[in-house]
């Protein structure tokens, strides 16, 4: 069982100690999962404004006499809402395409950052280009996280919470065992996560006050301290999860230099010259 208060101190000792990768990975993580969700959020705005202008048009035309109205303007109207709705489709399946080839093995190779930050030892940059290391493997887990996200999700939308807590690990445990196929990996987050998801929501819920103090500094407090401080954190608990004990453990330093496990006899540091003496 991990403490909260724990993985979050520890978090916070180990975003200190490497300040600025923290803050790039957190950073890029924030943009790329919020950026495709919020690029979806726009395109489905953008129908619906178009829909109710569609409307307003029909308001407006209700009145008019249809013997005025050329016949061939419905079939250009329809032509324009199918058109409408291909651009949307086209802009869509680019979003979607941009998502599973190259957000997913970025967003691994981000949490892998914070895996290895997590560990004691300073992580660097190169640890981000890992989620593309086994790329077809990554390529499949995650996009299959995201069907099975998808579809608990349309159920309702309180499934979708819970399947996304279980489903939490899947970037950790594909980095550290990409011999497992993406079943195996998925199978493998849900059983670290039973009875770990109230735990795991609780500890999001302690980042609010933060969430809603970077409001008033137009997300920069976000950015620079609360995002990447709860990702160095939320790797801690999966290590707690898997047993690797880290939590309060010092910095991995070098290695020291190995000694011969047999001591040296005392005889072979006496003076050679010594010895001739003796024998004399």
């Amino acid at each position: 069982m991990w403490d909260r208060k724990e993985v979050k101190e520890y978090g916070k000792l180990r975003f200190k100690a490497n300040y600025w990768y923290s803050v790039l990975c957190a950073f890029l993580i924030m943009v790329l999962t919020g950026g495709a969700s919020g690029a979806s959020s726009i395109f489905s705005s953008g129908s619906s404004s178009d829909i109710d202008v569609d409307n307003d048009f029909d308001d407006a035309v209700v009145n008019i006499d249809p013997d005025a109205i050329p016949t061939d303007n419905g079939l250009a109207i329809a032509a324009i809402v199918a058109g409408i709705l291909a651009v949307l489709f086209i802009v869509f399946a680019i979003v979607f395409l941009i998502k599973i080839f190259i957000i997913n093995p970025l967003q691994v190779g981000c949490y892998g950052f914070f895996r290895d930050n997590a560990t004691g030892v300073n992580a660097d940059a190169s640890a981000i280009g890992s989620g593309f290391s086994n790329y077809g493997h990554t390529f499949v887990t995650m996009l299959l996280r995201d069907i099975f996200l998808m579809l608990w999700t349309l159920l309702f939308i309180i499934p979708g919470i819970i399947k996304a807590y279980s489903y939490r690990m899947v970037p950790f445990i594909l980095r550290d065992h990409p011999e497992m196929t993406a079943t195996e990996v998925i199978t493998e987050s849900r059983r670290l996560m039973d009875g770990q998801k109230w735990n795991v929501f609780v500890f999001d819920l302690s980042y609010i006050g933060w969430f809603l103090l970077s409001i008033l500094t137009l997300g920069l407090l976000n950015i620079f301290w609360t995002y990447p401080y709860q990702q160095n954190a939320n790797a801690a608990i999966y290590l707690k999860l898997i047993g690797e004990e880290r939590i309060g453990a010092e910095p991995v330093a070098a290695e020291p230099i190995p000694v011969s496990a047999e001591p040296i006899p005392i005889e072979s540091l006496s003076d050679p010259g010594q010895e001739e003496k003796t024998e004399e």
